[in-house]
């Protein structure tokens, strides 16, 4: 883990940097070598965590600024909080009143997404030009200017999109309805987007304000930079940047546990689709869980593209489904292992719901084979063996790694995904896919029932 000891590729060593009153001061900071993301660590005294890379070949830079608050920081009454701030980070502050034009003048890009667990800011930008960014993040992080009429506006923004996505896309429901089915206590049970519309409308600026002053600090937020710029130089603006800011404490939320499920769960509805949706969802281990990696492989095995298991199956040879997928949700905390599919025309949702446990029953009784299986791992090493190539991407990823806890796994996970064995998918296997631990969702449409 980061800063415990001192092992063959870092070491702890001490750099000075030129303070905002022209003197110098001395920091510690982790040097990682020899390592597919070379990074160096460091902590700001109000708690900020910054990563550093030095990309030798990039004339651009990219600063990512990830807070550690998701949808399952929020409130069950008020749900849809971290999306809303998503959009409210780009409102602007009394010294910045227009965001973007700033980022524009300086010739960069930037955007932002939400997820079950975290928020992220990210931004590219000429490496000469960082400062702007550092500038413009420090500035949004404490002095966001919420006011009524830009809370309004934002409200409606968000509810709009609720309604796009969720109620007026063909199977949007879909993770409204699974998730509430899935999981009955962990905040998990409702999307990004909230639960429900009513919860962001009748948000007041009270409510918002007091989410934005305790999850919006240095403590709990993690910035990272890659670009060709120096590790002391990117601390050292580090510290002008944010180290004046006031030390909060990192709020200490917990979650409840999911119980585990003894009784399997189902949801039939009839919506407006063009083909009956049958999905089914179990559970699995968290992000930090040696049984994720597993699970993702097995997801790969079953849809990672048209020579997969799935497709292959259940679509190239049976003519059960027109589409059909596999994929894991890739939460902190324990998850979601999910297949779905649009039945072919004539085709029974019992049918159907068959054909995919039968597929999950076969990774229980069959080892898979050597060269299948090595296809699969020979994917998931060019996927991130390419993302290290661009610097937003290697940004990112040292963000969401700290974030995590294990900064290191940045440049070992690799191995963990080559260390997944026939065995070990088919003990995986076995021991999650069970019926009673199951909830499964149906969404009939015009080819009906």
């Amino acid at each position: 883990m980061p800063g415990t000891g001192c092992g063959p590729d870092s070491c702890e060593e001490t750099v000075t940097l030129l303070r905002d009153d022209g003197g110098f001061g001395s920091l510690p900071f982790r040097l990682t070598r020899n390592a597919m993301i070379d990074y160096s660590e460091y902590r700001l005294g109000n708690g900020l965590r910054v990563v550093a890379n030095r990309d030798r070949l990039s004339s651009l830079a990219a600063v990512n600024m990830l807070y550690c608050v998701g949808a399952r920081n929020e409130e069950p009454h008020r749900t849809g909080f971290a999306h809303l701030f998503e959009h409210l980070m780009f409102r602007g502050t009394k010294l910045v009143p227009d965001f973007d034009l700033p980022v524009q003048v300086a010739c960069g890009e930037n955007n932002a997404f939400t997820n079950n667990d975290y928020t992220d800011y990210y931004m590219t930008l000429p490496k000469d030009n960082i400062e702007t960014a550092l500038w413009l993040e420090s500035d949004r992080m404490t002095g966001l200017d919420i006011t009524p009429k830009k809370l309004e506006a934002e409200k409606s923004v968000v509810i709009e999109e609720y309604k796009q996505r969720y109620l007026n896309q063909p199977y949007g429901e879909q993770w409204l309805l699974l998730r509430a089915l899935a999981y009955e206590v962990h905040p998990y049970r409702w999307p990004t987007i909230g639960a429900m519309p009513d919860h962001i409308r009748e948000a007041t600026l009270a409510d918002v304000t007091a989410f934005y002053r305790r999850y919006y600090v240095p403590s709990n937020a993690v910035l990272a930079v890659s670009g060709d710029i120096e590790p002391e130089r990117v601390f050292a603006l580090a510290e002008r940047w944010f180290g004046q800011l006031e030390r909060v404490p990192a709020p200490a939320d917990t979650f409840p546990a999911e119980p585990e499920q003894a009784q399997a769960r189902r949801l039939e509805v009839a919506r407006d689709v063009p083909a009956t949706q049958v999905t089914v969802a179990l559970h699995m281990g968290g992000r930090r869980s040696p049984e994720y990696y597993c699970c993702d492989v097995m997801t790969d095995l079953l849809a990672g593209g048209t020579s997969a298991r799935l497709y292959r199956e259940l679509v190239k040879r049976r003519h059960l489904f027109s589409a059909v997928n596999a994929y894991i949700t890739g939460d902190i905390d324990p998850g979601l292992f999910i297949l779905t599919g649009q039945l072919m025309p004539g085709v029974s949702a019992a049918e159907g719901e068959r054909a995919l446990w039968d597929e999950l029953e076969r990774l229980c009784g069959e080892p898979v084979g050597g060269e299948e299986l090595q296809k699969v791992r020979n994917k998931f090493e060019a996927n991130m063996l390419y993302g290290e190539m661009n610097v937003m991407n290697k940004a990112l990823n040292l963000a969401y790694y700290a974030m995590l806890g294990d900064l290191p796994l940045v440049n070992s996970e690799l191995e963990a995904y080559r260390g997944v064995d026939a065995g070990e998918i088919m003990e995986t296997a076995r021991r999650l896919f069970r019926r009673e631990a199951s909830a499964t969702l149906v969404i009939y449409g015009s080819n009906g029932k």
